[in-house]
């Protein structure tokens, strides 16, 4: 959260957390081939928000429905949906959404982190921002940027 400054969104909707997934014994054993789902990687998308001390869950800016799978394929494809339609956290929940699987994933997954159609008013140009590997890897080099999507990355007592 920035210190000082006013909150675009100062009372966001708050939603309730989908809660812990219960594993099967076929899921626990290593031996099993286990193909990586959307419930898993909705799982790994527990990121803070910028600017409220809630979870991007919390305020339906990630949902599970919203992400796609294709473990064969080796994708992944989350949408994301702002709170506000001019959000200026956009493309750093956006780079945090992608760092967070970047990290998170083996390296044959090609990711596809954007806006959901119709809900941010500069959704082009930042899935294209999100979409440029040689942006992201540049705001990555930038140390202020990479300690706040660090923040937003960090665990967060509930």
């Amino acid at each position: 959260m920035s210190g000082g400054t006013r909150l675009e969104n100062a009372n966001p909707v708050i939603f309730q957390r989908s809660g812990e997934r219960l594993l099967t014994a076929s899921e626990e054993d290593e031996d099993v081939h286990d193909p990586i789902d959307d419930r898993e990687i909705f799982d790994i998308l527990s990121i803070n928000d910028p600017e409220h001390p809630l979870s991007l869950e919390e305020l339906n800016v990630v949902e599970q429905i919203r992400v796609k799978v294709n473990d064969a394929e080796s994708t992944v494809g989350v949408e994301f949906t702002p709170t506000i339609p001019h959000c200026s956290m956009a493309t750093l929940i956006g780079l945090s959404i992608k760092v967070k699987l970047l990290r998170s994933l083996p390296d044959r997954f090609k990711i596809d982190v954007h806006i959901t159609p119709g809900t941010h008013a500069s959704e082009e140009a930042v899935n294209k921002q999100l979409a440029d590997k040689e942006r992201v890897a540049a705001a990555l080099e930038n140390a202020s940027l990479l300690e706040v999507v660090n923040q937003c990355l960090s665990t967060r007592s509930i």
